[in-house]
């Protein structure tokens, strides 16, 4: 078992190796890693192109959900985005709430800060502000976000109850957020869960939907509701890094799976 320090660190040099490649790259070189595509950084994003605000130099397609376009982000809203990665959804958010609102990204991988920042730059945006910090210790004040929002992140962070704590406390008096991740219906084989990689595409780090949605609760958010819901298949060659052909036959007639959740609730 990996120390929540070990899995930071891990967690950081595979994105801050992303962060220097295109979304094609990520998708057709398995980030770097010289093989086929069989990495699992790309499997569960969703589409993108039709949202307003997108912007295709943003996407290195690591997200598992459309937060941003659930999450009812009104004209002047400040809105926050926990592990913004090179802007995406930032830049979605900033289309919503307008010149007049204000959008912080918050990310510890500083190549990932500094794509974001460029990319700002370019597009002209000065009410976008990219930030370093850890969501389990944001460096935000209390009550200060209308809205956050968070996309296929959550199941990075080792300690994910102080995560929603810090959500609870930056979040304004009747602010909300919206958070796409990933959860489990029973159990993953222990192989892919212990796997570093698997982690780093936040499969190996997800909670049970049901222990995901209590830690909600537990925190008194209210009108928690699951936005949207989709199951994520991982393909065999992917699979066989890590489980033999009759643990795969095992696996799949297990009735279990992962899914791609967005979850909704209100301070």
């Amino acid at each position: 078992m990996k120390t929540s320090e070990e899995i930071k660190k891990l967690v950081k040099e595979k994105y801050s190796e992303i962060a220097l490649q295109s979304k094609e790259t990520n998708e057709t070189s398995c980030c770097g890693s010289g093989c086929c595509s069989d990495e699992t950084y790309n499997i569960m994003n969703d589409e993108y192109a039709d949202l307003k605000g997108y912007n295709p130099e943003a996407d290195l397609g690591l997200g598992c959900g459309l937060p941003t376009q659930f999450a009812k982000i009104r004209k002047g809203d400040t809105v926050v985005d926990l592990g913004s990665g090179a802007g995406n959804d930032c830049f979605i958010a900033r289309e919503e709430t307008g010149e007049k609102g204000k959008v912080i990204g918050v990310d510890f991988t500083e190549a990932m800060i500094e794509k974001a920042r460029a990319n700002a730059e370019k597009l002209g945006y000065r009410n976008i502000e990219f930030i370093s910090g850890e969501i389990e210790k944001l460096p935000l004040s209390s009550d200060f976000a209308d809205v956050i929002v968070s996309n296929c992140v959550l199941n990075l962070v080792p300690d994910k109850e102080k995560a929603f704590n810090e959500i609870y406390r930056v979040l304004k008096p009747g602010g909300h957020f919206s958070i796409s991740d990933i959860v489990l219906k029973g159990e993953l084989p222990e192989k892919i869960r212990e796997a570093g990689t698997m982690y780093a595409g936040c499969i190996s780090g997800a909670l049970q939907k049901e222990e995901y949605l209590r830690l909600i609760k537990e925190k008194a958010f209210r009108n928690i509701t699951v936005q949207k819901e989709k199951a994520v298949i991982i393909p065999n060659d992917i699979l066989l890094k890590y489980l033999s052909g009759e643990e795969i036959d095992s696996y799949k007639e297990s009735g279990n799976g992962i899914y791609s959740i967005t979850v909704y609730g209100e301070k």
